[in-house]
């Protein structure tokens, strides 16, 4: 057993006031996002937390790392056979996060995931290098197997049947775009008293700016 309520950290490199946030989420998240990868010290900028509500009634969450972001939507890819697909397919209700710890940054984004049209899916997939378009095709993913070494056996296998031929994207294999209805920017601050900025999307399309309490 070990006692974490030692544990404690200022924040105090920025701030989130009403002045500088624009009516546009979107334009906030780029602006963020480019900030975050000027500032350095995060290998994987675009590593996000996806979370569903899994068939066992359970909310269940994973690191996946954003493709693409745009004024529709954030767009992922993945194994739509896969544990996180099932739960999409059952409700397409997800929240993603990120937390960039060295500006001391959070954002929440709920939203409604979907496919996106197959033939960007195939334009994705043939742009990843090709260990990873036959590591695609190789894994049943979120199944249960009977050793690493079967995994192995069934890459080496795909890479002798596709060597000189070209890897098409399995069926199962593509992308989501989540659609937001709700993003929220938090901003560390002293004292705990953190800045909260939500943007909700109204029924008419326009986005609502509120400021929450800590």
């Amino acid at each position: 057993m070990k006692d974490l309520s030692n544990y404690r950290k200022s924040y105090e490199k920025s701030a989130l006031t009403e002045d500088v946030v624009p009516d546009d989420p979107i334009v906030l998240f780029r602006d963020w996002f480019i900030q975050m990868e000027e500032f350095g010290g995060t290998a994987e900028v675009n590593a996000m937390t996806v979370s569903t509500i899994g068939l066992d009634g359970f909310p269940k969450s994973r690191v996946v790392l954003l493709k693409q972001f745009t004024y529709e939507g954030f767009i992922f890819f993945t194994n739509y056979n896969s544990e996180k697909g099932r739960a999409i397919a059952a409700n397409p209700n997800v929240c993603l996060s990120f937390f960039w710890h060295e500006m001391e940054r959070q954002i929440i984004i709920k939203g409604k995931a979907e496919k996106i049209a197959e033939n960007l899916s195939d334009g994705y997939f043939e742009s990843r290098p090709l260990g990873s378009r036959l590591g695609a095709a190789a894994s049943p993913q979120s199944e249960v197997v009977p050793s690493r070494e079967y995994l192995d056996e069934k890459l080496q296998q795909l890479e002798k049947e596709y060597q000189g031929k070209e890897v098409q994207r399995p069926l199962h294999w593509g992308g989501y775009i989540v659609k937001p209805v709700s993003i929220e920017f938090w901003q560390g601050r002293p004292n705990r008293m953190h800045d909260r900025i939500r943007f909700t999307l109204t029924e008419d399309l326009n986005w609502v700016k509120e400021r929450l309490a800590p």
